[in-house]
């Protein structure tokens, strides 16, 4: 990182002897500095040891930054939108609605609120709650109908053509990103950090809640995540983190094998554990990765 760009970052010391320390790093280097081996670079350090010099430094920046980063929470976005729309451009999924033929009646908008599950009618009523009387409000009593069912009744091409021009509103979007971190990503992050796993583990919980719910049958998140845990001791139990994140992974596959619409695990075998398997634990770009055949990559 060129100079201009070097910023304070936050020092964790362990210290054999009382030490001033000032340092200037970059924010993505992690580094272990001696006192008796000059830091390398733009690292400066100035010490004053009342005995022994020896004096442990490690840099905490931004590659640390859990899942609710701004940059971080932009990565995930783009990671989901690779599985369920081919595209890192997820802005651009707010217009989105296809039936995917999964059960689940409309699949629409930035993480797939579904017709038959509760959510889309969820985010409709909140979206008419802030601005009454938009396209999208009069399809509230279909959208209640048809709530637990594949059904389009009362809804079809009428409603879809709704949905995309109510996406040009940026209140509409507002209403699509509040209520996906309400419903999904918040409860997944939050519980991923009592689970102490780090941002890759809070975008597996996340990419799990989006496609199986936040329930707990055995199929959705909270099922999933108990047969892991029968398995693999998480890190806030004295765990491994890649030995637990293997087993939830493990469990995800399989919960998804349970559907048709569901059966390609590539979102899991060729882009999540390709993470895991590189040791890349806080999800820091460049990324690789493959969904359904399809390479896509994050530079930074």
């Amino acid at each position: 990182m060129p100079y201009p760009a070097i910023r304070r970052a936050a020092l964790l010391l362990t210290v054999t002897a009382a030490a001033v320390l000032t340092a200037e790093v970059p924010a993505h280097v992690s580094a272990r500095v001696s006192a008796r081996v000059p830091a390398p670079g733009p690292v400066r350090a100035e010490l004053a040891a009342a005995q022994s010099p020896a004096v442990e430094i490690r840099v905490v920046g931004a590659e640390a930054a859990d899942l609710t980063d701004p940059h971080k929470k932009d990565i995930a976005m783009r990671l989901v939108s690779s599985a369920e729309n081919s595209s890192l451009n997820w802005k651009a999924q707010y217009k989105y609605i296809e039936d995917i033929d999964d059960g689940r009646g409309y699949t629409a908008g930035i993480i797939g609120f579904c017709s038959g599950t509760g959510d889309m009618l969820d985010l409709v009523a909140l979206y008419t709650e802030r601005v009454p009387g938009n396209v999208l409000a009069r399809y509230l009593p279909a959208l209640r109908k048809v709530n637990g069912t594949d059904s389009h009744k009362g809804l079809g091409s009428a409603f879809m053509r709704a949905w995309r021009r109510a996406a040009a509103d940026k209140a509409f979007q507002r209403a699509q990103n509040d209520e996906r971190d309400r419903v999904y990503f918040t409860p997944a992050v939050r519980q991923a950090k009592k689970d102490g796993l780090r941002a890759l583990g809070q975008f597996v919980y996340y990419d799990a809640m989006v496609m199986h719910g936040p329930g707990g049958d055995s199929v959705s998140f909270g099922g999933i995540r108990r047969t892991a845990m029968k398995k693999a001791r998480t890190p806030a139990q004295g765990g491994d983190e890649v030995a637990y994140l293997n087993a939830f992974l493990d469990a995800r596959k399989a919960a998804m094998k349970t559907e048709e619409a569901h059966s390609d695990t590539s979102r899991v075998d060729t882009a999540q554990r390709v993470f895991l398997r590189a040791g890349n634990l806080d999800l820091v770009p460049p990324l690789k990765w493959k969904v359904y055949g399809d390479s896509y990559t994050i530079r930074r």
